[in-house]
């Protein structure tokens, strides 16, 4: 499974119109796209995605601010796939991201940092299934 990964576009970067400057780095760094959507996450779906934050003094703000407005979803496809991503996209928080990664050029703070990214391929499986169905997804 190890080639695959899932990301997801978060609502400040969609709203700022961010979200195909973001795709085409991603794909300028060899990952390909086998699965895209743009769409709204209800608060149901903000709640299963962010389970393992249930409890955490954030977890609401999350919920409000991932049901805010359109998110972009993506199957990726590249060698080591969940590694290569957390890669590109840098550091949970923009100000500590390395140079020329998705939070460093495009992320405000560690709640709005322009992009989700999975941690493992149990995870990805798990958070591309809120938003596709096998047939969604292109191999």
């Amino acid at each position: 499974m190890g080639n695959l990964t899932f990301t997801m576009i978060k609502p400040d970067a969609v709203r700022a119109e961010k979200h195909a400057e973001i795709l085409a780095h991603l794909v300028r760094n060899g990952f390909k796209i086998v699965a895209l959507k743009m769409t709204c996450m209800s608060r149901n779906d903000a709640k299963r995605f962010y389970a393992v934050h249930r409890g955490k003094p954030f977890f609401e703000p999350l919920l409000d601010f991932m049901t805010s407005g359109p998110v972009v979803a993506a199957v990726l496809e590249h060698e080591d796939a969940v590694a290569a991503l957390r890669k590109v996209i840098g550091a949970t928080d923009p100000a500590e991201a390395a140079e020329g990664t998705v939070r460093k050029l495009y992320g405000t703070n560690k709640t709005q940092n322009a992009i989700h990214a999975s941690d493992s391929d149990e995870n990805a499986r798990y958070e591309w299934s809120i938003h596709f169905t096998e047939k969604e997804i292109m191999l």
